[in-house]
Order: structure tokens, then sequence, then C-alpha cells
């Protein structure tokens, strides 16, 4: 072989060498990563794993709680906002049992069936306007707002007064439509026109969707007396959130016993309640919050979920794997 013919064979072969050590590194990297990826989703399937123990966990425990006195669901035993706390071989479980119907219950603002028609409801509207004004969200804010709620809530496209429909949307950018249909997440509300960043972070605190239009279930039993607006809000104008408060703090320490003894108290006795507030206050809890953080070998899956509980079955009926917004 010629001695130019040798150097071009010695360079071909590490060309050679060279693209095959590359191919190597390539191959091993992407092994390298399909291993992290598997490692990963191994960690975070186990989190989310030990988070749906805990909504198990969270079952019994309410189921423990209702059974104590059917008739009455009350602060005893320290449960609401309590955070139970669990070590694993690799990490901890940490979940925190709130009662879930003490908020104003956005789809109240309507009635009806998502199935078949829904259609606005004064009620709710009044009573999220309350809200919202003792909040610190102007009047004329508070109803516009309250009306483009049920309007983005009720089936039909005719706007009530003061709400928004199709039109209003339609000049957005970029354009979208109401949904027509109830809210699933409360963080829907800040599609709702007349919603400010600013409105939205005042309100949030005191907000939840459920699936339901029911006028928001509030447990007279469970109330702090810091969440005194959503039973001010009951009846506008007649019940101060001063007095709100007062009464909670007069509540009897197991509870009201019924509805009537709640309604006869001095602060409500002269108020004649319309027939359908008459009813709303709840001695029993039926909707539950469950906010889990779940942590193994450095992985973490956070849950957020809404339990009801009916009949003497607790189950879950919403879950997202992210904290509440």
């Amino acid at each position: 072989m010629r001695q130019g013919e040798t150097g071009t064979a010695l360079l071909s072969v590490l060309l050679l060498v060279a693209v095959i050590a590359a191919m190597t590194v390539g191959v091993l990297d992407r092994m390298n990563m399909t291993t992290r990826v598997v490692a990963n989703m191994r960690g975070v399937t186990q989190a989310r794993y030990y988070a749906q123990g805990a909504e198990a966990f969270a079952a019994s425990q309410i189921s423990r709680l209702l059974a104590r006195d059917p008739g009455r669901t009350t602060l005893a035993g320290g449960w609401n906002g309590r955070t139970y706390r669990f070590p694993t071989d690799q990490g901890m479980i940490q979940a925190t049992l709130r009662d879930g119907g003490n908020c104003f219950n956005l789809n109240s603002v309507a009635q009806g069936s998502a199935a078949t028609a829904l259609i606005s409801r004064g009620r709710g509207i009044e009573q999220f306007v309350a809200l919202a004004k003792m909040e610190g969200v102007a009047e004329a804010d508070a109803r516009h707002i309250a009306a483009a709620l049920a309007d983005w809530v009720d089936s039909d496209a005719g706007a009530n007064q003061d709400g928004a429909e199709d039109a209003v949307y339609q000049r957005a950018t970029p354009a979208y439509l109401p949904a027509n249909t109830m809210l699933a997440e409360t963080s829907e509300l800040r599609a709702v026109d007349g919603v400010t960043n600013e409105i939205y972070a005042a309100l949030r605190p005191w907000l939840c969707a459920l699936p339901t239009t029911d006028l928001s279930p509030v447990n007279i039993n469970t109330l702090a007396p810091d969440q005194a607006p959503l039973l001010a809000m009951l009846l506008p104008d007649r019940l101060t959130e001063t007095q709100a408060r007062q009464l909670i703090e007069q509540r009897p320490p197991d509870g009201w016993g019924d509805l009537t003894e709640f309604w006869q108290h001095p602060m409500l006795a002269d108020l004649a309640p319309p027939s359908d507030v008459l009813m709303q206050p709840q001695l029993t809890t039926k909707w539950f919050t469950l906010d889990i953080m779940a942590e193994n070998g450095g992985f973490e899956a956070r849950e957020s979920a809404l339990l009801a509980a009916r009949t003497g079955q607790v189950r879950v009926v919403a879950r997202r794997w992210t904290g509440d917004e």
C-alpha cells in the first residue's frame, strides 16, 4: 500500500471511530435521560398513590365525624383545618381537612339542572352582591359581576340587567364565549366580565364552585367568628357583619340543635327571612375540602379535592393535581 493510501485509510478509521464514539455518547445520554424520566415518573406516581391513600384516610375521618352525631356537625375534636402528617419510607404525607360548604357557592346564582336548563336566581345574586360589598367591592361593580356571573351560568343567551352575554365577550382579545353551564372551578370567575385581579383576590377566600346550584350551604355549627360575612350575606341590609360575628360567638357550646332554635335567637327573631333563606343554614356539613402534599424521595404531588358526604357514604367528587387556586 502506498504511503498516501496508508494515511487515507488511517484517517478513515479515525473518522469511523469518532462517529461511533459520538453515537455511543448519544445513546448513553438518551439512556440516562430515559432512566431519569422513568425514575421521575415512578417517584411522582408513588407520591400520587400516597395522596390517594390520604383521600381514603380523610373519608374514614369524615365518616367517624358524622357518625358521632348525625344531626349536627360541630367543631368538636378540632378537625376543621387540622393538618394530619404521616411519615413514609422516603418522605411525608400532609393532609388538611376543612368544612367545604362554608363559602359562597358561585353556582347558586342560577337554579335548575345543567342537564336540562339553568335560569338566573335572584337570591344567589343578592347574596353575592352582599358578600362582595362587605369585602370592599363597590356596589356597582358587585352588581355587574353578580349579574354577569348569572349570565355565565344560565342557559339562555339573553343578558340580565347589568349582566353580560356573548356580545361582550366577543369584543375581548382574544374573543371567547360564556360557558352557559355551572362553573367547575372557582378560578373560572376570572373570565367573567368585570372581575379584575384585585376583586378576585379580595373575594377568593370566600368562594367555592360546588357541583350544585343550591344556595350556599353554610353550617352555622362550624362557622368561625371571622367567617361572619358568610352569615351576614344571608340577610343583606338586615343582618350586619358585626351582628353575625356576635351570633357566632354566642353559639351554644355543642352547637345549635335545630334551625328553629337558631332563628329564634334574639338577633334574628324579628328579621323574617324568606322561605328559601330560612332553610339555607345547615346543622351538618355535607361538603369537605382536602388539601394534600405527598413527598416521596424528593418528588412531590399536590392535590386539592372536594368530598361529598351523602347517605352514610363519603366520596371524592372533584380532584385536581395542584393546590387550590
